[in-house]
């Protein structure tokens, strides 16, 4: 019987598809089935997935817009909502087929309604009502940030509640002590700065191309990080928040001072010294919220959470303090649509959203992570 009558008890060239994929935690077996259509529009990546609750992650599809703003040194929005109109309905038609399912085989289609790009949230959340309406199936949308916070738990089928997140995605660090799907206690954030915003503001000022972040990792790979002596802004701060506009600025002030007659060396460990910078600040304060909180797991999810020398040093560290360590598959560090689908799949199963026939949808450009239990409790009250 399937999950929609058991409620109440309970492509183009550029794009991927992709049917080898990490490991997948399944559902009990004695669980409701529900099979979930996700899609993925918050800033420059095009991504659609299906998720069963019980046989995993049927199909996928991604496409990423790196070449579209590589010319900008940066995402311009505008092309990226244009883009997204393109790409989408023949991702989800790939997926679809992939997964070996129809559209009506779905039993509710999720989106992403926020924080990102508002005429990027726009197109998805469009094409998932339309799709949803055709269809006379249920329409969810989902929080961006959670459907991140949640992406390592697609692999890990051990891992579980509560647990320290250190969340690094895009133009978001923050510290969150998760207590259960859907309690999320904010205990620390960047006051200015991300540190995704560090690495390609840096690898911008040393000449590096877009996506700056991968492209200064390389880099530092042939670099010398005690070559230069950057700052570490708030490492000893009593605080478990984050800055990273100083250490953008010494970076400044260090290319400045070379001049035109940087050399390869000097640029790669200037990238090796700002690398070890952002990853020292980022698992000291993961660490001391481990420390504080008296949790012995770590989750860390978002796309600088691909970052290999950050993960050598957490792994150091939480070894160092008997604490366990989880990231998402490096595949699923990046925006994609299986997050998406995973959260929303999650969140319908665990009780903490109705389904609804509703398909006037909103989106939320800004949306903290903290307003998500305060939103959902108004919806289901209206």
């Amino acid at each position: 019987m399937r999950w929609r009558m058991q409620w109440s008890c309970a492509g183009l060239p550029g794009s991927s598809v992709s049917p080898e994929s990490p490991e997948l935690a399944l559902s009990p077996a004695d669980a409701p089935s529900l099979r979930v259509l996700g899609i993925e529009t918050s800033c420059d990546e095009t991504g659609v997935a299906v998720y069963d609750s019980r046989l995993g992650l049927l199909g996928q599809a991604l496409h990423s817009q790196i070449a579209l703003h590589q010319a900008y040194g940066g995402v311009v929005p505008e092309l990226a909502s244009r883009d997204h109109i393109a790409r989408v309905l023949p991702l989800v038609d790939s997926t679809l087929q992939q997964a070996g399912s129809a559209l009506s085989d779905i039993d509710v289609v999720a989106y992403t309604r926020g924080p990102g790009l508002a005429g990027a949230l726009l197109v998805g959340a469009g094409v998932a009502a339309a799709l949803a309406m055709a269809a006379d199936k249920p329409l969810l949308g989902v929080h961006h940030l959670e459907g991140h916070l949640l992406s390592p738990l697609l692999s890990e089928p051990t891992l579980d509640f509560p647990f320290i997140a250190l969340l690094v995605s895009g133009g978001h660090t923050m510290l969150l002590q998760a207590q259960a799907l859907g309690d999320y206690r904010l205990l620390g954030e960047t006051v200015d700065d991300a540190a995704g915003e560090a690495f390609d503001k840096s690898a911008k000022l040393l000449g590096l191309g877009y996506p700056g972040g991968p492209e200064l990792a390389r880099l530092a790979e042939r670099g010398d990080p005690g070559a230069f002596d950057l700052p570490r802004p708030k490492l000893r701060s009593d605080d478990l928040d984050f800055s990273f506009a100083g250490l953008k600025t010494a970076v400044l002030t260090r290319v400045r001072a070379i001049g035109e007659g940087m050399d390869e060396q000097q640029r790669a460990d200037l990238a090796a010294a700002t690398q070890q910078a952002i990853t020292e600040v980022l698992a000291a304060k993961a660490v001391a919220a481990l420390r504080r909180s008296g949790l012995r797991t770590l989750v860390v999810a978002g796309g600088v959470g691909a970052n290999l020398s950050l993960r050598a040093r957490l792994d150091a560290a939480c070894a160092e303090l008997g604490a366990r360590v989880h990231y998402p598959a490096l595949a699923w560090c990046t925006d994609n649509g299986p997050m998406i689908a995973y959260a929303a799949c999650r969140r319908l199963l665990a009780g903490l959203e109705r389904p609804r026939r509703e398909y006037a949808f909103d989106i939320r450009p800004r949306w903290d992570l903290s307003e998500l239990a305060d939103d959902m409790l108004c919806r289901r009250n209206s």
